[in-house]
């Protein structure tokens, strides 16, 4: 029988503090232990049991692992409370000993199992190697969403002290939402950068320098410096890196460059520095793990809309970052594309599939979602390679997965400085396209030459000062027809389409040369107009086309 092995389970709150056990548990001042953990409301709710280390749930918890592998301690490196659902327990009691020994061994803080799908009670030979290892074991008698348990506990770890929390708070803030910007280099004093596995930069952060001066050569820098698996200085440029990792899975490394020489500050890296290090790590693989978005997509967002916006400090800043991701600025040339999409969701699918036909074509792209519905691509062109074939095929492919969408394009760009009048001409070709705009045989995107009178004015159409003058040019007309069931704004529209010509007008309408006549004088007498002046045709030709577009919007 169990009790032979072990004393018989007891909820975690017997003598306990059970003012841990509300929402507003305070942990600053001291490490978050396993007890603080267990009464958190987000595991208490699965009705956690203490089965063995009753006595030991005042460990310091450093991190919650999640895992279903048959070896979790070769992702550990201790101090982790390891949550399981008990699916992956071997089946003899030798495989479970070796299991809780090689917790036991790295130094997990306890192992809190759910007995909800494999086990309704915990094996014996689980409770006994747990005893005698001195290692905490939980039990969990209603499901528990693991996940919700990381994110609640790894954020309480970041705040874990008052002193780091004044640290380190506006960091997390900055890191969950994926960006470096001013907060680490701020407190530290160091230009930093987050980087990905494949050496490019993501997101720089400069501090008394350029970012020019910072990602000069990035990948061959980086290269230079071996990756670390704890934060240390490494490589020929005295670089502080801090791996970026979970579970096992690396995604990149945080990196903190020297202070140049010629500055006051000594180069050295101080515990400070280190502190905001780890604590930009951690705060981004939290960020990572609630929103797995992968990096480059978020860099390539950023990117965008700095260069929409022209929020660079200067065009060889811009042309640096670019390069940090691993475009070409030589010798090339750039154009703005957007895809406007009828749903949210087809910006997002398209992001991805454009970013992998625009890899297999071994196009160079930034590509991004600038708002829920529009995806934004600035194209990077080798100089004497046709942009327009390559627009024609990326439109394609957008409007194969989003038939409703509209691509739109801007002119070609000679340097990264012109890029956001690219842009401002993509959205300008964007906003005067209607619909179901027809395009000339063997084109499927629009731009800027495709502009005529009716779509400028479908682009003005929400000003009120167009409506006015519509409105003023037509309504008389309006209200007689309404009033006398005639129908004379036809007879004008085919007037006017005819460019003043009454015979191929008649035609147009079915009607007789005099019947014509007759109309367009009644017609000069209802608007107060001449209709042999050059200017009021084109008054009122403009005027109907608006009305025209408005009818339609």
């Amino acid at each position: 029988m169990r009790e032979k092995h072990h004393t018989a389970a007891r909820p975690v709150t017997e003598g306990l503090d059970t003012s841990l056990a509300g929402p507003d548990i305070a942990t600053a001042g001291h490490a978050l232990t396993v007890a603080d953990v267990l009464n958190l409301p987000v595991l208490s709710a699965g009705q956690p049991q203490v089965v063995t280390g009753a006595d030991l749930l005042d460990r310091p918890v450093r991190w919650v692992h999640m895992t279903e592998l048959t070896d979790p301690a070769s992702f550990l490196k201790g101090g982790e409370l390891v949550l399981t659902t008990g699916m992956p327990l071997p089946e003899e009691p030798a495989g479970v000993r070796r299991y809780v020994h090689e917790l036991a061994d790295i130094g997990a803080a306890a192992l809190v199992i759910e007995l909800v799908r494999r086990y309704h009670r915990p094996p014996d030979a689980l409770v006994h190697a747990c005893e005698t290892r001195g290692l905490p074991l939980v039990t969990l008698a209603k499901d528990v969403n693991f996940l919700e348990v990381t994110q609640v506990v790894h954020a309480l770890i970041l705040g874990n002290q008052a002193e780091e929390m004044r640290r380190t708070q506006r960091i997390h803030e900055a890191f969950t939402a994926l960006t470096l910007r001013g907060a680490v280099a701020e407190m530290s004093g160091h230009t930093v950068v987050l980087e990905n596995l494949a050496h490019q930069a993501l997101i720089c952060a400069p501090s008394a320098g350029t970012v020019e001066a910072a990602l000069s050569d990035w990948e061959r820098r980086s290269r230079a410096t071996p990756p670390a698996r704890r934060t240390s200085v490494s490589g020929p440029g005295g670089w502080l890196v801090t791996p970026v990792e979970y579970q096992g899975e690396s995604w990149g490394r945080v990196v903190m460059l020297p202070a140049p020489p010629r500055q006051s500050t000594p180069s050295a890296f101080g515990p400070t520095a280190v502190t905001v290090l780890e604590r930009a790590a951690m705060a981004l693989t939290i960020a990572r793990v609630i929103h797995p978005v992968p990096w480059e997509r978020t860099a390539h967002r950023d990117l965008l809309r700095d260069l929409v916006g022209q929020r660079h400090h200067s065009p060889t800043d811009a042309e640096a970052r670019v390069a940090a991701l691993g475009l070409s600025t030589k010798d090339c040339s750039f154009m703005a594309v957007l895809a406007d999409f009828p749903q949210e969701s087809d910006a997002t699918k398209s992001e991805a599939l454009l970013c992998e036909e625009l890899r297999r074509q071994g196009t160079q792209a930034v590509v991004g979602v600038l708002s829920p519905t529009r995806l934004g691509i600035l194209l990077s062109l080798r100089t004497g390679r046709p942009c327009p074939p390559v627009v024609e095929h990326l439109s394609r492919t957008v409007l194969e997965s989003a038939p409703g969408a509209i691509v739109s394009a801007g002119s070609e760009a000679t340097d990264l400085f012109d890029v956001a009048r690219s842009f401002r001409e993509a959205t300008r070709v964007t906003e005067a396209t209607e619909p179901g705009q027809p395009l000339p045989p063997g084109r499927s995107y629009h731009k800027p030459s495709d502009i005529g009178l009716r779509r400028l004015l479908f682009a003005l159409r929400e000003d009120t000062r167009i409506q006015d003058f519509t409105e003023r040019r037509l309504s008389r007309l309006l209200d007689h027809d309404a009033r006398h069931g005639t129908d004379l704004l036809t007879t004008l529209r085919h007037y006017l389409d005819a460019a003043g010509n009454k015979t191929l007008a008649a035609r147009s309408g079915s009607l007789s040369r005099e019947t014509v006549y007759q109309r367009l004088r009644t017609i000069e007498r209802i608007l107060d107009c001449d209709l042999e002046s050059g200017e009021h045709r084109t008054e009122l030709h403009v005027a109907l086309t608006a009305l025209d577009v408005l009818r339609a919007g």
